[in-house]
């Protein structure tokens, strides 16, 4: 099956852990976990969780970026899960959002940069060199990381054409996440563009909701809320989303998380970011969209404890093998 799970650790631990188990045992290749900050259990603490709980399955982070924590302690945590699940650990990186980074009162100061810089210093630790670097934001000095695996896979994400540029440049692979089904085309251009001259691209991860039930559809309003407020402008105009639309959906977020901002989501405004229909209907289009773009993974967001099991099932016999 090329499809991998993204698990938002939004309950007691055990509850999570039981998730990713149920994942491995259904055939999920690849098991992501959310890091959310302070609206969330801690992604490492999880993850470990989890490695310790299952045998095959690949464990990473789904995705952190270089603000909340120093890029040396995170290189030191995906080191460590990777020694505790036999070799199993990958790192998904990103510039990072408002629903983590706002609670903190933290700010995206020069994001790709701090992305890119993160990912060299992290290559250089990985490989076992001394890292020194007297960057913006991200510092080493005379840093070293002497029990990392050299090829540990670092996959990129986000939305806007620099960040693209940046992964085919220096990533692994590239998740494209809720984005516009008409712009996947160019998001994998503007990878490919990032990688000419590269001997290896990097590979390309899907993730989106599958929808067969009402109930899907309106669960799919509760993800998209945050991804629409950090959507590409010219993706908000696209979908004729307002400037007030945005101020809305981000005081929304503010008072009453996603959950508490969803009812603002249009239904026009979901169903070019998600596959809809019957369950033939669904395995027909995200096939038909994985063929054409030559997409290698598809990664499905779990966001609720009480239904992932159910969804996940569902979506196995989706997912095209």
């Amino acid at each position: 099956m090329r499809a991998s799970v993204n698990l938002l650790p939004d309950a007691e631990p055990a509850r999570i852990v039981a998730l990713a188990v149920e994942a491995e045992r259904l055939g999920y290749a690849r098991c992501w976990v959310y890091d959310e900050g302070l609206t969330a259990r801690d992604v490492y603490v999880t993850l470990a969780a989890i490695a310790c709980n299952t045998e095959r399955v690949m464990v990473g982070t789904g995705i952190t970026n270089p603000f909340t924590r120093h890029p040396g302690s995170t290189a030191a945590a995906i080191a460590t899960l990777d020694e505790l699940s036999g070799g199993r650990a990958f790192l998904g990186l990103g510039a990072g959002g408002g629903l983590t980074l706002g609670p903190m009162r933290i700010e995206r100061h020069r994001p790709i940069t701090a992305v890119r810089e993160m990912v060299e210093s992290l290559r250089g630790l990985f490989a076992g060199e001394t890292v020194d670097r007297d960057g913006e934001p991200v510092r080493f000095r005379n840093a070293t990381l002497g029990f990392a695996r050299p090829d540990i896979e670092i996959w990129l994400a986000g939305r806007g054409p620099r960040m693209l540029r940046l992964g085919g440049e220096v990533a692994d692979g590239f998740v494209l996440s809720y984005v516009h089904k008409d712009t996947i085309g160019d998001s994998i251009a503007l990878l490919g563009a990032g990688a000419r001259g590269r001997a290896q691209p990097p590979r390309v991860a899907y993730s989106t909701m599958v929808c067969t039930t009402d109930r899907d559809l309106e669960a799919a309003k509760s993800h998209l809320t945050f991804r629409l407020v950090d959507s590409p402008q010219p993706v908000k105009e696209m979908l004729g989303v307002s400037p007030a639309d945005v101020a809305a959906l981000r005081a929304a977020l503010g008072e009453g998380g996603p959950r508490g901002a969803a009812h603002l989501v249009r239904e026009e405004w979901l169903h070019p970011f998600v596959i809809v229909g019957t369950p033939a209907q669904c395995r027909s289009e995200l096939a038909a969209l994985m063929d054409e773009h030559g997409i290698d993974e598809f990664l499905l967001p779990v966001q609720e404890a009480d239904t992932g099991g159910e969804l996940m099932e569902a979506a196995a016999a989706i997912v095209p093998g």
